[in-house]
């Protein structure tokens, strides 16, 4: 995916154009190129108009920011950061706004009623003109809008049983894809409760090593990957697809909810998919769409580990806030793929970064390092050929705290025993 985006972004820049016209351009892409892409637009002497919900990505570069909502468009005259104050800040003059007219209003026809009443008693028609009048205001006057609150997807992601205490384990991996090495000899120990990011560049295997732990045995050379006891599998990919995408979201969603069908669109209509909504064919589903039917659907299925693969691709905002929310408070294991920065702090107990072997560039992460333990290393290429050495080899750079370490044969044994000490001291 990232890599596709990369050559579109490409050829855009080469034209040199007065307008850029980008839609979602930080989809997919890896933290190293995002932040490359983030200075390029802020030297940029044109003219460029960014549809996007990458909130660190629109703080760096938008200067103005127009929301969209309800067939309005609002202006803010700043970035994201900027948008939420003021943002907030005029929902509360509105809604003020709208107490002071509904106080005014309220006191309008107790006035008139009054009025009729008065008149009634005394008989007298002065009374009914001043009621007529007040009802005329009435008529004339300019009714505000209840300011609306954001609707709130229910996410909620129960798990049916725990599973054990080691989750997935990986020993001594090796994965290829094609004549590509993206893996070799690397170690994985994932545990229960564990909310864990895998990152790295585009093309480094990412999500190839996902699709090996879901089942996909013929990207491994060598290795295995084991699953924990009791471990049920809930899972995002960054290309949704249906089964049957020519299937209704309605006939879709009765594969894996068990219910009747009131109670079924009932639930839909909460993600969204209301009315006609639930007869749209899910081939034709926009992005957010897919994502917020896989979410419903990964909300049945109450699994105990989440394999999330750049979950937040397509979904607005709010709906990222609510997924952070709700994963934040998952009693589960957590294992995602991710670019989205602001995503990564928010959830992240700590990261596992893989690089090029050949690569002298560190990444750069200052703001969304992990605190965690040593739990991934890769072990020395010295059982392949020079042949499969000579390819451009993935290794696996470790997060560590707030330091990124690039291992040497000498002595990356020595790093990896005292790391293994280390953890074993603080348990003790």
């Amino acid at each position: 995916g990232g890599e596709k985006t990369i050559v579109n972004l490409a050829s855009l820049i080469i034209s040199n154009p007065e307008i850029l016209l980008l839609d979602e351009p930080t989809n997919h892409l890896d933290i190293d190129t995002l932040e490359w892409f983030e200075q390029f637009l802020s030297n940029y002497k044109g003219t460029i108009i960014i549809s996007s919900h990458d909130r660190y990505f629109l703080d760096k570069v938008a200067t103005k920011t127009i929301l969209i909502d309800k067939g309005k468009a609002d202006v803010y005259h700043g970035n994201y950061s900027y948008y939420l104050e003021e943002s907030e800040r005029r929902a509360l003059a509105e809604f003020d706004e709208y107490k002071t007219q509904q106080k005014q209003i309220e006191a309008m026809k107790a006035a008139v009623k009054k009025l009729k009443e008065w008149g009634e008693r005394g008989d007298n028609p002065r009374f009914f003109r001043r009621a007529a009048c007040i009802e005329r205001k009435l008529e004339k006057m300019e009714m505000l809008d209840r300011p609306e609150s954001k609707k709130q997807l229910p996410l909620d992601f129960e798990i049916n049983g725990r599973s054990g205490k080691d989750v997935l384990v990986a020993k001594d991996l090796g994965i290829i894809a094609g004549d590509k090495i993206l893996l070799d000899g690397a170690d994985l120990y994932l545990k229960y409760g564990e909310k864990v990011c895998l990152m790295g560049k585009n093309g480094t295997g990412k999500s190839t090593f996902v699709k090996a732990v879901l089942g996909n045995e013929d990207s491994i050379c060598q290795g295995e990957i084991k699953l924990g006891s009791n471990v049920s599998i809930g899972y995002i990919p960054q290309e949704i697809r249906f089964e049957d995408e020519n299937a209704t979201v309605l006939e879709t969603s009765r594969k894996f909810y068990e219910g009747t069908e009131t109670y079924l669109r009932a639930s839909l209509a909460k993600f969204l998919f209301y009315g006609q909504n639930v007869f749209k064919r899910v081939g034709t589903l926009s992005g957010g769409e897919k994502v917020r039917l896989k979410l419903f659907e990964l909300i049945q299925k109450k699994a105990n580990l989440l394999i999330l693969d750049e979950p937040t691709n397509h979904i607005d905002i709010d709906t990222k806030e609510i997924l952070e929310e709700a994963l934040s408070e998952y009693r589960g294991t957590l294992f995602f793929i991710s670019h989205d920065r602001y995503f990564i702090n928010k959830l992240g107990n700590y990261s596992l970064n893989l690089c090029f072997a050949n690569s002298s560039n560190s990444l750069n992460i200052p703001n969304y390092l992990f605190k965690g333990e040593f739990l991934l290393k890769t072990n020395e290429l010295s059982n392949i050929s020079p042949s499969r050495a000579a390819r451009k080899s993935p290794k696996v750079k470790v997060t560590h705290n707030t330091s990124v370490f690039n291992f040497t044969n000498d002595s990356k044994d020595d790093y990896i025993q005292s790391c293994w000490d280390e953890v074993s001291l603080k348990k003790e």
